[in-house]
């Protein structure tokens, strides 16, 4: 139980410190001075700095799967739907190093085939259907190629972590994702869609959901 515990806390403080700074510039002395443990006891319980990479967004991603099934159970419609996600993508981005995706990319091949995994299980699946429901309700475009405008999705979502195209020294990643986010809903909807998606958007704000 007590190595149970002390792995789960080591995954946590990981965690922590790799949405903050990034993956690449925390070291295993850094995880190990965070949490007050020696290095040995870091190695008594993972393999290298990969495996902590890998299993810390491995739990992340899972995580969000239940987040974003959690949203799709409790809307009232596609459109209620996209509202609550995008809360969901502000506050997640928020909490997010912007290079985060970059250092997964380049340095920690499991940890981004875990990324990709869960982008072509979950994100891919959860915007195509979001898509088809608000065709079938009227309230996207009934043109849209679902399987296309999906794919291009969710390279928008990569898109926004790419230094080269976003500086991260002149752009905020929130600002950036939650412009490339209304642009993309704005280019879906009908004029029924429009009306329905600017009263779910004020009712899901955070202002208006903690008063």
């Amino acid at each position: 139980m007590e190595d149970s515990s002390t792995r789960d806390k080591i995954l946590k403080g990981a965690e922590g410190l790799f949405t903050k700074y990034g993956v690449r510039s925390i070291s295993m002395d850094d995880i190990a001075r965070h949490l007050s443990v020696s290095k040995k006891t870091l190695y008594q319980h993972f393999t290298d700095k990969e495996d902590i990479v890998t299993l810390v967004f491995e739990a992340v991603l899972s995580e969000s799967r239940k987040e974003f099934e959690a949203i799709h159970h409790t809307a009232e419609n596609a459109i209620d739907e996209l509202a609550k996600l995008s809360v969901c993508l502000k506050k997640n981005v928020d909490e997010i190093n912007p290079s985060l995706l970059f250092d997964l990319q380049k340095y920690y091949p499991k940890a981004w085939a875990v990324w990709l995994e869960f982008k072509r299980m979950c994100i891919y699946d959860s915007i195509k259907r979001n898509l088809d429901q608000g065709i079938a309700e009227g309230f996207y475009r009934p043109e849209i190629n679902t399987e296309i405008i999906s794919i291009v999705r969710m390279a928008l979502i990569e898109t926004a972590f790419d230094d080269k195209t976003f500086s991260h020294d002149k752009f905020r990643m929130t600002e950036v994702q939650m412009q490339i986010f209304e642009h993309f809903v704005f280019g879906i909807l009908t004029d029924k869609g429009r009306k329905q998606y600017l009263r779910c958007k004020e009712k899901n704000t955070p202002e208006t959901v903690t008063r």
